[in-house]
């Protein structure tokens, strides 16, 4: 018998991989949710697959998205990324990188952690999505006007919803979906 899943993951067998093995698993740690928020921005008016094809060249460009280093990028490493055929080459995109990394650790240095910060909309419980498919919710519009007072960019309601789907804080696998109740 084949496994049931929700019908994006089947378009492209990463897609069906990432699906399987990572989509809608409650992800805790700080970096890794400031990481997925990141490459979610960067997949804003693109496909989710070209992002997960470049994933790897993402990770090699921003120095493991370590927000220490990226933090710390100029002029020179923002022309660098620009040249880089392995990544999304977009100015405002790279700069809103740079930018979120220098937010994260402005809200380490005030002393709050960026995971307790992203759970803290859901009091630290992953939600169940209804199994219907939607683009943005309330909360995903309360997060994203959060996330842009604090300065973040390419942080729209639908941008944080998909995040928000990616790392678990919703689980929003549709009904008949094998992962639904193992996530």
């Amino acid at each position: 018998m084949t496994k049931q899943r929700c019908k994006w993951s089947e378009r492209d067998p990463l897609e069906t991989v990432y699906h399987d093995e990572e989509w809608g698993v409650p992800v805790h740690d700080g970096r890794m949710l400031w990481e997925c928020l990141m490459l979610e921005g960067f997949q804003a008016g693109l496909s989710w697959t070209i992002i997960l094809r470049k994933r790897e060249n993402f990770r090699e460009a921003f120095l493991d998205f370590d927000p220490k280093k990226v933090a710390k990028f100029g002029e020179r490493e923002i022309e660098i990324l620009l040249a880089n055929p392995g990544i999304v080459r977009s100015r405002a995109k790279i700069e809103a990188t740079i930018k979120g990394a220098q937010i994260y650790l402005d809200m380490q240095k005030k002393g709050e952690d960026f995971a307790d910060f992203c759970w803290s909309f859901t009091k630290g419980k992953a939600l169940r999505g209804d199994g219907t498919v939607v683009s943005e919710t309330e909360l995903s519009r309360t997060i994203s006007k959060e996330l842009k007072r604090r300065g973040f960019k390419f942080v729209g309601p639908s941008i944080t919803y998909a995040w928000m789907q990616a790392v678990g804080i919703v689980n929003d696998h549709v009904a008949h979906c094998f992962r639904r109740k193992q996530v």
